[in-house]
């Protein structure tokens, strides 16, 4: 699937060659790394063992039943998010936002997905992380699952990496229909205006997000909307001046308490941030808490999510 002869050149030139050997190096000690680097001390989705362990504990305990249903239970969430100085012309623009799909997990969640977008009406798509379920080894059946799907997704597909996906699936999933975003950003041209859409590396593992790379070009007047697998940045992305942030990773916590109370958030961050629609200073933000699920084909207190964001200017004030 990887041309190395080319596809790792042309990913050098994107993102730099010291960017390309830390990927490299870190993703090497990630398939091991239980403590250590990152932006948290414990990475619970290396933990194999405590996967295998939950899986055995909801069979024994005869919720795992119930758990998996929730986890096929994909649910529309119609967002709507105000933005001061949006242009006229992106007034219901609305993004379709897909995240942690770790779409080798099971392959009725690809199915269930495909129903669930039949009928949807959006003018672009974001994928914001996670593709595979392992941090290691394999990732063909990913990308078969990810071209599956890609097919059932309007273009334009914009995507970014996340702490369980390799730098080099980028070119295969390219060649099946989305764009990476690289530490890169795009135009997006409506009716003769203009608003950004940036994307960064991972955040919460690699640390590899570049914002000052992402921004470059940007008008300072501009509209500005970040895809990053994390909102662990959210102060960054605040202070380089992003109008709204678009963000995954946390599941929303995958087990939660009733009331959807999360028991593990897996992010340094306010837990307020954890799922839904959050504010920090002039920024808004929005974290998915998951379309597909981490480890365990499982969810309580805690539905899978397809969100589909409009975007409308703020409402005057008189």
């Amino acid at each position: 699937m990887l041309n190395y002869a080319s596809d790792i050149d042309d990913l050098i030139v994107r993102v730099g060659e010291p960017h390309m050997r830390q990927r490299l190096e870190l993703q090497v000690e990630h398939a091991s790394e239980i403590f250590g680097t990152g932006m948290v001390l414990f990475h619970i989705e290396n933990v194999e063992w405590l996967m295998a362990a939950i899986y055995y504990v909801l069979r024994a305990t005869f919720l795992y039943g119930a758990g998996y249903r929730n986890f096929l239970d994909l649910r529309v969430r119609r967002n709507t998010i105000e933005l001061d100085g949006l242009p006229e012309a992106f007034r219901g623009f609305r993004i379709l936002h897909l995240s942690d799909l770790h779409a080798d997990l099971d392959p009725a969640l690809t199915d269930a997905l495909i129903e669930r977008l039949k009928g949807l009406d959006y003018d672009v798509c974001v994928l914001t992380g996670d593709y595979r379920a392992s941090t290691s080894g394999s990732y063909d059946k990913t990308v078969d699952a990810m071209e599956r799907l890609s097919a059932h997704i309007k273009s334009p597909k914009y995507a970014i990496l996340g702490n369980h996906d390799f730098i080099e699936m980028a070119p295969p999933l390219e060649r099946a229909g989305y764009r990476f975003l690289l530490n890169e950003t795009v135009k997006i041209e409506r009716g003769g205006e203009a608003i950004h859409l940036s994307g960064v590396d991972d955040p919460h593992f690699y640390m590899t997000e570049n914002l000052h790379k992402a921004c470059e070009g940007v008008p300072s007047n501009s509209i500005t909307i970040l895809l990053s697998h994390s909102p662990e940045i959210f102060r960054k992305a605040a202070a380089m001046g992003y109008d709204l942030m678009l963000c995954g990773h946390t599941h929303g916590g995958q087990f939660c308490l009733p009331g959807g109370v999360p028991v593990i958030t897996n992010g340094r961050c306010p837990r307020f941030m954890v799922r839904g629609n959050w504010k920090h200073r002039q920024m808004k933000g929005y974290t998915s808490p998951g379309t597909g699920s981490c480890g365990v084909p499982a969810r309580f207190f805690c539905p899978p999510e397809v969100a589909l964001h409009e975007l409308v200017p703020c409402k005057s004030i008189k």
